[in-house]
C-alpha cells in the first residue's frame, strides 16, 4: 500500500473515530438531560455521569476496532454491516452495564438503553450520510449523461428483460458510464408486484410474455436479458422470441460464469451459438483433484491448443508446483505461457518445445521434470487432412501417444489421461483409426504399469481450432454460402471448458485403463447450427444461404461415443460414463505388421480394419500384396 493511501486511510480512520466519540457523548448528555432536567447540571451522580459516558465511548472505539467496522466502505454497506453495527454497541452497552454494578453497586438502565437507541441512531446516520452523498452524486451524473444520452444518435434505446438484482445492476452500470451506448427505457418481468413500478428510474412497462408488444411500443432498438439464475431451457425459449423481434440481442452471462469468476455480473456478451445447442452445460466438480496436483508437477503435451491449453488455465486454480508446457508449435506454446504468467499465479511455468514422436526429447523432460500428472492432448485431429497423409497420423496419434505413455509408466507418474475422440467409435478414417489404437495401447499399459491410466472421448469442440462454428462466422461474413457437408450430418458438442473439466475429473477417477465418456445429451444437426447462426447474425436465409458440399473422405454421418456393449450401465460419477476396458491381443505384432506397409491406401485400409477388429490372415495377406 503507498504512502498516500495509507495516510487518506488513517485519517478515514481517525475522522470516524472522533465522530463515533462525539455522537456517543452526546447521545449520553442528551439522555441525562431528558431523564433529569432540572438536576442536569447539580445531580449528585455527575460525576458518575461523565466517568461512564467517556467510558462508554471508549469501549465503543475498542469493540469496533476488534469488529473491525472502521474496515468497511460504508457507502456499499448492506444489512449485515448495520447488524455488526448494532451488534458492537449493544455489547459495549451490556459491558457499561456490568462495570457500574461492580464499580458503583449500581447501574443506569434507563439511561443506557435510552443511550443505546440514540447513540444507534447518531451512528447509523454517520455512516449512512456518506452513501447518502455519493447516491446523490451518481444520481446527478446520471441526469446529466441522461440529458446526452437523448442528444447522442449512436445510443440504442434499449429493454431489459429481468427486473430482479442482476438486471438493477446493469441499468444502475448504464447510468453510471457513458461507454455502454445504452440508453435503458424500460424492463419486463415476470414479478407482478413490480408491475408498472420504477426501478433505478426506469419502468416496468409489462411481462415477459408481453416482450413483442414492448418492442413495438417503446421502439426498441437493443434487448439484454439480464436473469443469469434462470434454467438453460427457459433462458433458450425467450432468447429465440428477442431474437425474432430484435436483431441486436444480448445477454448477461450464466450464474456459473459469475461464480467461477470469469466474468462480472455486468459484462454482457453477444447471444452465441452455445446458447443453442438444445442442453445444460455440463459443470462437474472437480475439486477432488486438489490433493493429486497441489504442490505437484503436472505435463500437459499439446499446451497450446484449444483444449490443452483450456486444461493448463484449470490446473492453475489447484496451486500445483509447476506446469510443464509441452508442444511442437513455438508460437502457440508462447503465446499460452504468456497469458498464464499474466496470471501472477505462484506455480512455476516452464515451456517445452519438443515433439511427442522424438523418445530421447521425452525421456529427457521426464527424467529432469519427473512429472506426477500427465494429461496427454497432442493430437492430429483434422479429418481430410490424416485421410490424405495417414503415415503422419501413425507418427503422432500412435506413436506419439506410445512415447509419451511409456515414459510416464518408465519415470513413474501417478496418473496418465489421454484425450481421444468420439470418432474413435466404429471409425470409418484414418484419424479415428489411430486414436482407437491409441486408446488400446494406454489400455495394454494400464494392465501392467503402476501408472493409473485413462482415456477420455468427447464430441466436437466448440471453439477449438477446425470447428465448424469459426468457419460458419467466417462465411457469414463474407455474405455467405454457409456449407454444410449433408442435411442429415450430425455431431456431439461441447465446450472448451467442459472438455477440459471432463479430463481433469478423469485424472480423479482412474483407476486403471477406463475410457470417460460425457453424457452429452443428444446431438446436434450440421444444418440446425447454421441455421441458428444465421439468425443469430441478424439474416435470413434469403440473405444467407445454405449450400450442401457433400460428405468428406473419411467422415461419418453420425458419431457415437461408445459402442454397443461397451458402456457399464451405471454412471461412475454424475453425467461420466465408462466404457469396460478391453484386451489387444498382439499389439506389437501388430504395430510391426503396420509399418511394413509404404503406400497411403494400404495403411488406411489397415488402420481402419485393425482399429475395428476385422484384422484377419486373408486381409493380411490382401494388404501385403500392396507393399
Amino acid at each position: 500500500m503507498s504512502i498516500p493511501e495509507l495516510g487518506r486511510k488513517s485519517l478515514r480512520t481517525g475522522l470516524l473515530v472522533t465522530l463515533d466519540i462525539i455522537a456517543i457523548l452526546s447521545s449520553m448528555v442528551l439522555t441525562y438531560f431528558f431523564l433529569y432536567p432540572v438536576e442536569f447540571i447539580q445531580n449528585i451522580d455527575q460525576n458518575h455521569f461523565l466517568e461512564s459516558a467517556f467510558l462508554y465511548s471508549a469501549l465503543f472505539i475498542v469493540m469496533a476496532g476488534v469488529s473491525r467496522l472502521y474496515q468497511v466502505a460504508w457507502r456499499f454497506a448492506s444489512m449485515s454491516e448495520a447488524i455488526r453495527l448494532a451488534s458492537t454497541l449493544f455489547m459495549s452497552t451490556v459491558t457499561l452495564l456490568l462495570i457500574q454494578f461492580a464499580v458503583y453497586g449500581e447501574a443506569m438502565e434507563r439511561m443506557l438503553f435510552l443511550s443505546f437507541c440514540l447513540s444507534l441512531l447518531m451512528l447509523g446516520g454517520i455512516r449512512l450520510g456518506s452513501r447518502v452523498y455519493v447516491t446523490w452524486k451518481q444520481q446527478q451524473y446520471s441526469i446529466f449523461l441522461g440529458r446526452n444520452m437523448k442528444r447522442r444518435k449512436d445510443v440504442k434505446r434499449t429493454l431489459v428483460i429481468g427486473a430482479g438484482q442482476a438486471g438493477r445492476m446493469l441499468v444502475r452500470q448504464i447510468q453510471q458510464s457513458d461507454n455502454h451506448r445504452m440508453n435503458p427505457v424500460a424492463f419486463i418481468d415476470d414479478n407482478r408486484h413490480l408491475q408498472t413500478l420504477t426501478v433505478n428510474g426506469v419502468r416496468v412497462v409489462g411481462t415477459i410474455e408481453q416482450l413483442e408488444q414492448v418492442v413495438e411500443n417503446e421502439a426498441i432498438d437493443k434487448i439484454v436479458f439480464a436473469i443469469p439464475s434462470m434454467s438453460y431451457q427457459e433462458r433458450l425459449a425467450i432468447i429465440k422470441r428477442a431474437k425474432t423481434v430484435c436483431t441486436n440481442v444480448h445477454t448477461l452471462p450464466m450464474i456459473e460464469e459469475v461464480a467461477a469468476g470469469k466474468v462480472a455480473v455486468n459484462q454482457m456478451r453477444q447471444v452465441s451459438i452455445e446458447d443453442l445447442l438444445g442442453r445444460e452445460p455440463v459443470e462437474l466438480d472437480i475439486s477432488g483433484i486438489q490433493s493429486e496436483v497441489e504442490g505437484k508437477t503436472v505435463l500437459v503435451t499439446g499446451a497450446g491448443g484449444s483444449i490443452g491449453s483450456e486444461i493448463c488455465r484449470q490446473i492453475l486454480k489447484f496451486s500445483p508446483e509447476r506446469v510443464l508446457l509441452l508442444g511442437h508449435g513455438e508460437n502457440s506454446i508462447y503465446l499460452i505461457e504468456r497469458e498464464l504468467r499474466e496470471l501472477k499465479v505462484d506455480v512455476e511455468l516452464i515451456p517445452v518445445i519438443a515433439d511427442v514422436q522424438d523418445v530421447e526429447r521425452l525421456r529427457d523432460v521426464f527424467m529432469t521434470h519427473t512429472p506426477h500428472l500427465v494429461f496427454h492432448a497432442a493430437a492430429h485431429k483434422h479429418v481430410p487432412l490424416m485421410e490424405a497423409n495417414p503415415h503422419e497420423a501413425v507418427k503422432n496419434n500412435i506413436y506419439g501417444t506410445k512415447n509419451v505413455a511409456e515414459m510416464a509408466d518408465e519415470y513413474g507418474a501417478a496418473r496418465f489421461v489421454m484425450i481421444s475422440t468420439d470418432k474413435a467409435v466404429n471409425p470409418t478414417n484414418v484419424m479415428g483409426s489411430t486414436k482407437r489404437i491409441a486408446e488400446m495401447i494406454v489400455q495394454n499399459l494400464a494392465k501392467t504399469s503402476r501408472t493409473k491410466y485413462a482415456v477420455v472421448r468427447f464430441g466436437n469442440v466448440l471453439g477449438s481450432r477446425g470447428s465448424v462454428i469459426p468457419l460458419f462466422k467466417t462465411q457469414i461474413e463474407k455474405g455467405g454460402p454457409v456449407t454444410v457437408t449433408h442435411p442429415d450430418m450430425t455431431r456431439y458438442f461441447m465446450t472448451i471448458p467442459e472438455a477440459s473439466r471432463l479430463v481433469i475429473q478423469a485424472g480423479t477417477l482412474a483407476d486403471g485403463g477406463e475410457v470417460f465418456v460425457l453424457d452429452m445429451g443428444e446431438p446436434v444437426k450440421i444444418v440446425e447450427l447454421a441455421r441458428n447462426m444465421i439468425k443469430l447474425s441478424g439474416f435470413t436465409e434469403d440473405q444467407i444461404s445454405i449450400e450442401f458440399s457433400g460428405i468428406r473422405p473419411g467422415e461419418k454421418m453420425f458419431e457415437e461415443l461408445l459402442k454397443e456393449g461397451e458402456v457399464h450401465p451405471e454412471a461412475v460419477y454424475p453425467k461420466i460414463f465408462t466404457g469396460i476396458v478391453t484386451e489387444e491381443a498382439d499389439l506389437q505384432g501388430k504395430l510391426d505388421r503396420m509399418n511394413e506397409l509404404k503406400t497411403s491406401e494400404a495403411l488406411g485400409l489397415y488402420l481402419v480394419n485393425w482399429a475395428n477388429d476385422c484384422l484377419d490372415s486373408v486381409e493380411h495377406n490382401q494388404l501385403k500384396e500392396t507393399v
